[in-house]
């Protein structure tokens, strides 16, 4: 007997498969990857019956729609996004996020839009039974390691199904703010700016159009080099998700889980990884702070 599985009927904007990613590998050029905020995975998981590194979907401005093949458990988190649950009859109920729903054989669920955040996670019983590279069951747009993209059409098989706990009822949801504040660790090239810390701190940074999977594009009041570097360059250096890297325009990208692990733009900071979930969440558009300890 196949193992049981979910067709996706619409994929969404961007849907990738996820888990906590594929440390260690940085000397061979390999990016971590994983989930861009992995306490809503490790959420999703637990609700399910899983074991938290477990693969699941990371679904970018919702959008999705999967039917079941036979009974399995599901559960979104993420920020607070609509969630429904469809009968083979086309009969529509609302069942909302981050709890346990029980879908049956033929019945679908459909994830809409949420009112803010970007990314959601989808964990079935069982997990997502992909191929293992390098450790990790997670899609690297960057390297191109691990499954393709989601598509319309695709059937993910699951992993064997767990328990679902018993208190798998709903949690509290967080809303993502309007306006997001990390804290970041000066250097190692901290001394490359003007006062760096001050013009960290005193600009509300706008996420841009470009950021992605890889790094989150700011815009503000450029950071400027200190006369004696400016114009100087670097040879490529170690990078880890997190790094504030700085390029000659002066508008700074967090690095995020796709990361490369080499670059030659001076590092200004590094914001430390328990708050890179809160910048997953943050919309093209939306306001970030850097604030430097």
């Amino acid at each position: 007997m196949s193992n049981p599985a979910v067709t996706v009927l619409r994929a969404g904007r961007l849907t990738v498969v996820t888990d906590l990613g594929r440390p260690g590998h940085a000397h061979l050029g390999v990016p971590h990857s994983g989930a861009l905020d992995p306490g809503a995975l490790r959420l999703a998981n637990r609700l399910v019956g899983n074991p938290e590194g477990h693969a699941g979907l990371e679904v970018l401005l919702g959008g999705v729609e999967l039917c079941a093949e036979a009974g399995v458990t599901v559960a979104v988190t993420g920020p607070p996004v609509p969630v429904w649950r469809v009968g083979p009859a086309g009969a529509r109920r609302a069942v909302g996020s981050h709890l346990a729903v029980h879908l049956r054989a033929g019945e679908r669920l459909v994830l809409g839009v949420p009112d803010a955040g970007l990314r959601s996670y989808l964990a079935c019983a069982g997990g997502l039974d992909t191929a293992v590279e390098l450790g990790s069951r997670s899609t690297d747009l960057l390297s191109g390691l691990g499954p393709p993209k989601v598509t319309d059409g695709d059937r993910l098989v699951l992993g064997a199904a767990g328990a679902v706990p018993a208190d798998a009822a709903p949690v509290p949801v967080s809303v993502p703010p309007e306006r997001v504040s990390v804290p970041v660790l000066l250097g190692p090239r901290d001394d490359w700016f003007a006062d760096p810390a001050a013009a960290l701190r005193h600009t509300v940074w706008t996420v841009g159009s470009a950021s992605n999977r890889i790094g989150l594009r700011l815009g503000g009041q450029a950071l400027v080099r200190v006369p004696e570097r400016d114009g100087a360059e670097l040879p490529s250096e170690p990078m880890c998700p997190g790094a504030v890297q700085v390029p000659p325009s002066g508008q700074p990208v967090v690095f995020l889980a796709d990361a490369p692990t080499t670059g030659g733009y001076p590092v200004v900071g590094v914001v430390p990884e328990a708050a890179l979930g809160l910048l997953a969440q943050a919309r093209p558009g939306s306001q970030v702070q850097l604030l430097p300890h």
